[in-house]
Parts: structure tokens; sequence; C-alpha cells
């Protein structure tokens, strides 16, 4: 049983295992040099032993605890037919949302048309770099697809003026997601990927009332779907205001917490095993500031059971020397 496993399923605490969010790509020269021949991200995703080489590249370097395939939660709509591109400095811009066109698409053209993904997670399970680590897979949360879907590029700080106006659109979408993102998730675990975890990176953009339609019920949905799988499920819903009230209702085996929530007011509050919190910019100062943050989180959460990992995916900017110290200190604590 994996450092992970052990944390999830015995809920043992003896050593924190430790991985990154977006711990493969931006930050590594090597990434970086497969980056600057392949500008086309989206192809990119699609090149099965390139997309296998960057999620093994970091753990080639560190002391690592899992792999989480490179990838992105934009394949689904990519996969349900909606032109994604990737604008550098801008981020992603998707195409006209045509509900007719999404309503066609089968489940067999979805999987053809990302087949790739599956291929590579396959790849990097059976890679001898993983052995006794963890293969981790990934979806988008209905929500946070849905944004993209309906925003067509990142809301930063708020949604389109009329994002709400088609009510029967939004649902309509919503329910396909779900269909989606269930093969999605299937598709990743039939090859390899043992924990799959839910990004719901724009749940702080709702309001309270709104949270059952968008967010409770439908991730609730694909929490049971993948435990029915007998794989564990981490779910991150950055932003939102109450992370007990979150765990009551979705039932994740583990919560990952951003870096604006107070930690001990979830050691108070939570009673699954816990991951995240720290500030990546952090990573941006200095080893005695680094080292500080670190066993802050460490501390509050040493008879809790906790994985190390960041509060959102690692920074550009990061020096991967940083990266280093970081695992170490976490395996030395």
């Amino acid at each position: 049983m994996t450092l992970i496993e052990q944390t999830i399923i015995n809920h043992q605490t003896k050593n924190n295992p430790i991985w990154i969010m977006r711990q493969a790509g931006r930050y590594l020269p090597e990434f970086r040099e497969i980056r600057k021949l392949n500008t086309d991200f989206i192809k990119l995703c699609l090149n099965e032993s390139l997309s296998s080489e960057i999620t093994l590249q970091p753990l080639k370097r560190f002391d690592l605890d899992a792999a989480i395939i490179f990838s992105d939660i934009l394949m689904v709509p990519y996969g349900l037919n909606q032109h994604v591109e990737f604008k550098k400095n801008f981020g992603p811009i998707l195409g006209e949302l045509n509900l007719d066109q999404i309503l066609k698409i089968d489940e067999v053209d979805f999987v053809k048309k990302i087949y790739p993904v599956y291929k590579a997670i396959n790849s990097v399970s059976k890679n001898n770099l993983t052995n006794g680590k963890n293969t981790i897979g990934f979806v988008g949360a209905p929500w946070t697809l849905l944004v993209y879907m309906i925003n067509r590029q990142s809301p930063k700080k708020s949604l389109k003026k009329d994002f709400y106006k088609d009510n029967f659109l939004l649902n309509r979408i919503l329910i396909i997601l779900e269909k989606f993102l269930k093969l999605h998730i299937k598709n990743q675990v039939d090859n390899g990927a043992e924990i799959i975890q839910i990004f719901d990176s724009w749940a702080g953009l709702l309001n309270e009332r709104d949270l059952p339609n968008y967010i409770y019920i439908p991730t609730l949905n694909l929490v049971e779907f993948t435990k029915s799988l007998n794989v564990p499920v981490i779910c991150f819903p950055r932003g939102i205001k109450n992370y007990s009230e979150y765990c009551k209702i979705v039932k994740p085996d583990v919560i990952c917490i951003d870096y604006e929530v107070n930690p001990k007011q979830i050691l108070k509050e939570i009673k699954i095993p816990v991951q995240g919190g720290m500030d990546p910019k952090v990573l941006l100062t200095d080893k005695k500031n680094l080292k500080k943050e670190a066993e802050k989180y460490l501390d509050i959460f040493k008879d809790h059971p906790y994985i190390f990992n960041l509060g959102h995916g690692v920074l550009p900017e990061t020096d991967p020397n940083m990266m280093d110290y970081l695992v170490k200190l976490v395996k030395d604590y």
C-alpha cells in the first residue's frame, strides 16, 4: 500500500505523502524545451508519448508520492466538439457553444477524440518510476466546466452578465457533462489511474443558494460513481466558503483546501483526510520562509491524516531547487 493510500484508507499519519498540483510542466526547464517545439497545448496533451514523458519528469527529479497525468480539465469540452485553444499569457479560449452539435456526440466519438489521454495514463502507470507511487487521474467538476463552456474563457473575477439567462441550457449542459465525465473517469481508471481528483476551480464564484444545483448534486454524483469503481476521490472546491458543509454533502475521501482557508478551522471541523493548503507563492520566497510555512501545515495536521500539497497549482516562475527543498523537508519531517 502506498503512502497516499495509507493516509486515505487507514488514516495513518506517521509520514506525510507529498505530490503537487501542476507538478508536471510550467516550471521545469525540461518541460519548457518540449513546449517550445509544441506550441499547440491541446495537441501536446493528445501526444501520448510526450504527455507521458512530461508526467514522469518531476518523478525523475523529486521523491514525490504520485504522478498526476499531464492533461487538462478542458479535454472534456474538446471531446464534446467545442473548440478549445490556449493563448499565451491569456489562458483558454473556447468556441461558440452549439447544443445541437454536442447532443450528436456519442460515447464512441468522445472516447476516440481524447483516447491518447488514456493511453498516456496506461503508459505512466506501468513505468518503473511509478512503482510504489500512485498514478492520479483528474476531471474538472461539472460547475467549473460549465463556467468555461458558457463563459468561453477564464472568468477571473466574475461571469459574463448573461451567464444565467438560459436556465434550460445550463441544466442541459450539466446533464451532458455528468454523462461524459463519468465516462472520462471510468476510462482513466481502466487505464491505471488509482485516484481521481475533481477540480472545482471556480466554486468560489457561486452564491450559497446556488451551491446545491451547481456544485453539491452534480459533484456528489461523480464522487459516488468514482467510489463505485473502488477508487478514492479527492475534491478541490477552490474558494468555497464552507468546506465542512461541502464534505458532509459531497462525501469525498479527501478534501483539498485552498490557501485562503484557515487550516486550524479545517482541523476542528473536518474528520476526513485533508490535502493541500500552502500558498504556491511561498515557493517564490526563500528557504527559511518556505520551511516555516510548510512546517506550519505539517504541525497543524500532525495528528490528522494529511497529504502535503499546495492550495493551488505550482507557479511557472518557481525554481525547481525550491521544489526539491520542499519535498525533502516534507519527507524528513
